[in-house]
């Protein structure tokens, strides 16, 4: 896993996220890479503001599912698979695809 904290980050709709995609190293030398065609993003449930220098508001900072599930009136759980989403954008986790 590759993490770092950005302190200027993208946002989708206003909210931090973190993508993940999953990939295989089979071989070093020749390098060959296989990357995984499904993966995921996940948010965190409160806007995140540039002024906001309080780290203390861990819904607006972190994406973590079992953090942000507690924030119940912003979190909004996935129905069903994620590949099966009509409007991904207002769910908490979205799917690649």
């Amino acid at each position: 896993m590759v993490s770092e904290y950005i302190s200027r980050p993208l946002l989708i709709n206003g909210l931090k996220f973190d993508l993940r995609l999953y990939v295989a190293i089979t071989s070093v030398n020749p390098l060959k890479i296989y990357l995984y065609d499904e993966g995921l993003a996940r948010f965190a449930t409160e806007k995140y503001e540039k002024s906001m220098g309080d780290t203390k508001n861990v819904f607006a900072h972190l994406t973590n599912y079992s953090i942000n599930k507690r924030n119940f009136s912003r979190f909004v759980q996935p129905d069903g698979k994620l590949e099966d989403q009509e409007e991904p954008g207002m769910a908490s986790k979205w799917s690649l695809n």
